[in-house]
């Protein structure tokens, strides 16, 4: 895989993938603005899939769980500006504003296609990418008119931005059920219900009577079997949105379950 960043600061980067694709299960420690310059995005989510392409801007809150599959288009790489707002940055910027937070039920992404100030803002990025020791306070300015813009075109974002509670204990099986088919080591899957690591592989004992890694790997495979029997997709596909890495592993773990490899169901649709 052919991956390239350039930084600006660590909050900064244009990131570039040139490779058929790359796939990723990702939880974001940082909400994260991006605006695509060519290429294709699909983020899957537990109830909602997203395709991103050239031109679109969009905010992925922080603490969301997604498969991320980005591909080149159009004879063009995956070429995207990526702002970090971190929770420290916010922090500041939300310092002297009085302002409490809606707690939200769900979370999403925010789609901002082409709105001209977002765009501006950060194609105004590009040119920096290409000089050294760019002053930290000019891209800190750069990140507080991203944040303006965001709260301009959106009066509900603040509920998002300024939200800077950690997640809380919540209901393991609920969770887990609807996040299985995201491939993340157990230590976030803990952070996430509001556990160590230690208390979550102990809770999930008592609720499913088995390991995290099999119940994962059970549920995954079930999955997979109702996609590729009912929902007819490829499972190229199958695989890596039900949380494998691999196509070979994926095929191998199938077989030595169900008996028959994936490919198998494709014969007798």
């Amino acid at each position: 895989m052919e991956y390239m960043a350039e930084y600006i600061t660590e909050d900064i980067k244009l990131s570039s993938y040139e490779d058929k694709f790359f796939k990723s299960d990702i939880m974001f420690e940082h909400h994260m603005l991006v605006w695509f310059i060519s290429g294709e995005t699909k983020i899957v989510q537990a109830d909602a899939t997203y395709i991103f392409k050239k031109g679109d801007i969009f905010l992925i809150p922080r603490n969301q769980l997604a498969t991320i599959v980005n591909y080149p288009k159009d004879g063009q790489p995956h070429k995207t500006v990526v702002m970090h707002l971190s929770a420290e940055r916010l922090r500041s910027f939300y310092a002297n504003r009085d302002i409490t937070p809606k707690v939200l039920k769900s979370q999403k992404i925010y789609r901002f296609n082409n709105h001209p100030l977002l765009e501006s803002c950060l194609a105004s990025l590009i040119p920096y990418f290409d000089m050294k020791g760019l002053p930290e306070d000019i891209a800190a300015l750069k990140i507080t008119e991203a944040i303006s813009i965001l709260r301009t075109i959106d009066k509900e974002i603040d509920n998002v931005l300024a939200n800077f509670e950690e997640p809380g204990k919540i209901n393991l099986a609920d969770y887990m059920e609807k996040n299985f088919m995201f491939n993340l080591p157990m230590e976030k899957f803990g952070y996430l219900t509001g556990r160590s690591l230690t208390t979550f592989k102990r809770d999930f004992k008592k609720t499913f009577d088995t390991t995290p890694q099999r119940w994962l790997t059970l549920k995954r495979l079930e999955l997979a079997h109702y996609q590729l029997a009912e929902k007819k997709k490829k499972p190229i596909d199958v695989c890596y949105e039900v949380g494998f890495e691999n196509l070979s592993h994926f095929s191998y773990v199938f077989k030595k379950h169900f008996g028959y490899a994936p490919t198998e169901l494709l014969i007798h649709r």
